[in-house]
């Protein structure tokens, strides 16, 4: 429902760009939406009981648009929440085939299968992992990263049921690493017991509510200040075998510093509120 990419696509289809859509069938009745389908827009919708959960954008096929934010007004000025944008041709290619197997297949969800051209990329000696939910097994690749940890952790989850992730990250912490958090307070009480948050707190971990009235929406774990996952992907069953979801693994200590900044920034905000 954000006005302002509504009209960049609008424009962008009057100049005779190829704008196609794919959407949560649950809010493609919304007045964006039908704005975009009444000028031309194709858009596709799951039809279907999980989440097409994906927040990405190809342009030209030579970059990507990628991270936790919905284009939404609540996204883009009340929650928190993470966008980065990586200018490569094969992740770009990455992330049209996964397009395509839902706008052109109809493959969703569970029906998907991995077939991602370039799992890894490097990028001016940066290396990359891209996985899709559940095609590629996330929690998988996201639990060697998590077992390897050697000085911290610091992540910012918006749901966090995983109880796989949870216990990597209870084992770092039980062997020194530092390991601390920010969850979303709304989720945590929707989620009662089945949330990750009285557990690390009952260990003695740095967790704690977020202090935005709103939402806490990112999806991000750090790592050593070296290495950043973000993405659309919740630390959730639902994010690892039901939705469509993406996830970017992110090599490079000044990115990861980035974010690392943004974790101790909300850290902060949650310990004072």
């Amino acid at each position: 429902d954000l006005a302002a990419i509504r009209d960049a696509l609008l424009h962008a289809h009057q100049r005779g760009v190829k704008v196609r859509m794919v959407m949560e069938s649950d809010y493609m009745d919304e007045e964006a939406a039908q704005t975009l389908k009444e000028a031309g827009i194709p858009i596709i919708g799951d039809r279907r009981e999980g989440y097409m959960h994906n927040k990405f954008t190809v342009i030209d096929r030579s970059e990507v648009w990628g991270g936790s934010m919905n284009y939404t007004s609540n996204d883009a000025y009340r929650n928190n929440n993470n966008l980065i944008r990586i200018r490569s041709t094969k992740l770009a290619e990455d992330y049209t085939t996964e397009f395509e197997e839902m706008f052109s297949e109809d493959l969703f969800g569970p029906d998907g299968r991995p077939a991602t051209p370039y799992p890894t990329v490097t990028i001016n000696g940066t290396v990359i992992e891209i996985y899709f939910s559940p095609d590629d097994k996330v929690a998988s690749h996201l639990i060697p990263l998590i077992e390897g940890a050697q000085q911290n952790i610091c992540f910012l989850a918006f749901s966090f049921t995983s109880d796989d992730i949870g216990d990597a990250m209870l084992a770092r912490a039980g062997d020194g690493v530092t390991v601390a958090g920010v969850f979303e307070e709304s989720q945590y009480k929707s989620n009662g017991k089945s949330s990750e948050f009285d557990r690390m707190r009952a260990a003695g971990l740095d967790v704690w509510l977020d202090a935005n009235p709103r939402n806490q929406h990112n999806k991000v774990i750090v790592i050593d200040g070296q290495t950043v996952v973000t993405g659309s992907y919740n630390f959730s069953s639902n994010a690892e075998n039901t939705n469509d979801e993406n996830v970017m693994i992110i090599h490079n200590s000044a990115i990861a510093g980035l974010y690392q900044a943004e974790c101790q920034k909300l850290l902060a905000k949650a310990k004072h509120q």
